[in-house]
């Protein structure tokens, strides 16, 4: 990983149309439609479906708004402070098991069918919740992101 790869910052809110009016009226950002779906995500606890929501800014610097989900790590962080930071990824898996030497947990992992992660978010004691995002997403949201 490179800080280079460093491409958004995520904040967890209650509510994504009231924040992102926020942000839009005090910080000038604007906004993508809403994306998201039920998401199958493997947690420390086990496999689960979650309803994952977020809007990304098409301002740059690049801000990730998550719908917040009571219980999981995707709960807001007092006082409005960074829940993530995220990185594009060429490999997660094995960018994912460096994380875990350096001291960061797995907090959850999204995979395809196969049994591949394309994302996962990892936690460590001093510093930020990292997300990897697999590189190959990354013309995907590069379209939705110019097309809003």
């Amino acid at each position: 990983m490179k800080a280079a790869d460093q491409f958004h910052v995520g904040l967890v809110v209650d509510d994504l149309a009231e924040a992102s009016a926020e942000l839009s009226a005090v910080l000038g950002y604007r906004w993508c439609e809403e994306m998201g779906a039920a998401v199958h995500v493997t947690l420390p606890t086990g496999d689960t479906v979650l309803d994952l929501r977020s809007v990304y800014s098409t301002t740059t610097p690049r801000v990730e708004l998550v719908r917040s989900i009571p219980g999981t790590l995707w709960e807001p962080t007092a006082g409005s402070g960074v829940h993530h930071l995220g990185y594009w990824s060429d490999d997660v898996a094995a960018d994912s098991a460096d994380l875990v030497r350096h001291g960061y947990e797995v907090e959850a992992v999204g995979t395809r069918p196969d049994g591949t992660p394309y994302w996962a978010f990892h936690r460590s004691g001093t510093g930020p919740r990292v997300e990897l995002v697999a590189r190959e997403l990354q013309p995907v949201l590069d379209q939705f992101w110019g097309a809003s």
